[in-house]
């Protein structure tokens, strides 16, 4: 017996050689070996106490308690806990880290436009594509947050501190405001008395919708029309995070879409959300945001509200949202832009690895010539403003007949989703974006009320 538990010992002490660089290694990588000596110690320790002729555990060693030969088994507890010191001692304790790239195939009818979309910026450098319209590189349904590449880090430290940076080169959450800036999130949490009330500050991703920005959040290749227009970027400000049973409450006040406040800006704004899981399948969310600044500073005075819910169970998944807002001074006339839009998204699993889903989206816009927030205005590439018609003479002139009234815009999608390995998700999508007037401006100068668009991406996390 105590030759098998010394060869047992050896095995175990040659299977797990010591981490002299515990930086050269992975966090699971170390975690895992960690976990294994720590097994290997257990089985030792329950060998040694069951062996015949052991002395009991809380007895006096005795001199013929040798079931395992001791420096073997002191050899592999300290490899253990010289593992475990190393791996606190790189920071890795606590420490998650996370990824998604999603290259995306995009083809748009009003742009004539097909192609790769991967890694373009937000901050409209690339100039007008024709006749005014917005360029490649601005913020449309046809470039929104897709085809980008994430690296998430998280960190939880002793005493309950939480610590995240989410880096999304030139389509984060900042770089539509900030050109160039690749921080999506940079955000700390602190407990205040127990866990379930924190402090939170730093740049935070807005918190309205059903929808998430990143890619292996979302089923479909593009966004809903309420998350591109009718919402918040991001949040730089400082506030509190409250759980209490089902109930989530968040409260922040600070600058919206701003990392710093422009000269003679003074008022802050206020966002909150506040969540209630219904049950373990459904829960509804409640979300709010009020600048009280003058309307000529940047971004304004506005109010906005949101209701959101969902139900996942089984192979069925359902999300909706309303929202309603207004921006002051920020419609087509000069006069504020005001909004109501509903989103409603049904997914269901024909297979295990493969999802059909349909999403329906609409926003009521008329009012003062259309707008949202931020001042959507008159916009042939996304289709808000005024509707547009041809003068008839045959040279493709076209006036607004009434440039107080904005269009209604709608989108309909339908496509799928596959999961290739767990690590890898196919998409697909159709997309008929829509207008009850002719806003959608063609190459041409023509203007017509649809476009559509077909979508495809590949979308790998860890």
């Amino acid at each position: 017996m105590k030759n098998k538990l010394s060869i047992l010992a050896l095995a175990v002490a040659a299977a797990f050689p010591m981490v002299h660089n515990a930086h050269a290694q992975t966090n699971a990588e170390l975690k895992q070996e960690l976990e294994l000596l720590k097994k290997q110690i257990q089985i030792l320790t329950q060998k040694i106490d069951t062996a015949p002729g052991a002395a009991p555990a809380s007895a006096a060693p005795a001199t013929n308690a040798g079931a395992v030969d001791p420096q073997e088994f002191n050899r592999v507890k300290i490899k253990a806990e010289s593992t475990e010191d190393a791996f606190d001692a790189a920071g890795f304790k606590g420490l998650k880290i996370s990824g998604v790239i999603d290259p995306t195939y995009i083809y748009s009818s009003s742009q004539a436009r097909s192609g790769f979309t991967f890694l373009n910026n937000f901050d409209g450098a690339s100039g007008p594509s024709a006749n005014g319209l917005p360029g490649s590189d601005a913020y449309t349904f046809d470039n929104s947050s897709f085809g980008t590449a994430m690296l998430d880090f998280q960190k939880e430290t002793t005493g309950g501190n939480k610590w995240r940076l989410t880096l999304m080169p030139h389509k984060s959450a900042g770089s539509a405001y900030r050109a160039g800036s690749i921080v999506h999130e940079a955000s700390v949490s602190v407990p205040l008395g127990d866990e379930k009330t924190r402090l939170i500050a730093g740049q935070i991703p807005d918190w309205s919708g059903y929808e998430l920005t990143a890619a292996n959040l979302n089923p479909l290749v593009t966004h809903n029309l309420l998350f591109d227009y009718t919402a918040l970027t991001y949040y730089t400000g400082a506030g509190v995070e409250l759980v209490r049973g089902p109930w989530t409450s968040k409260f922040l006040v600070g600058n919206v879409n701003q990392a710093a406040r422009d000269a003679n800006d003074k008022k802050p704004a206020l966002v909150y959300r506040i969540d209630y899981a219904v049950n373990e399948f459904t829960g509804v969310g409640f979300w709010g945001g009020h600048s009280f600044a003058d309307k000529a500073t940047t971004p304004g005075r506005f109010d906005m509200f949101e209701v959101d819910a969902y139900y996942t169970r089984g192979d069925l998944t359902v999300q909706g949202q309303i929202a309603a807002g207004r921006h002051k001074a920020k419609s087509f006339n000069g006069g504020d832009a005001k909004w109501v839009g509903v989103s409603g998204l049904v997914g269901y699993k024909v297979t295990p690895r493969a999802q059909l889903v349909a999403r329906y989206d609409f926003i009521s816009n008329s009012k003062n010539g259309g707008g949202t927030f931020g001042g959507a205005g008159v916009d042939g590439r996304n289709g808000f403003g005024p509707a547009w018609e041809d003068d008839g003479a045959g040279t493709n002139t076209w006036f607004q007949p009434d440039p107080d009234k904005g269009v209604n815009r709608y989108a309909l999608s339908v496509g799928m989703n596959y999961l290739f390995n767990p690590s890898t998700t196919l998409k697909t999508e159709v997309r008929m974006d829509g207008a009850n007037g002719a806003v959608f401006q063609r190459l041409d100068g023509s203007y017509k009320k649809s476009n559509l668009l077909l979508g495809t991406s590949i979308v790998v996390s860890f």
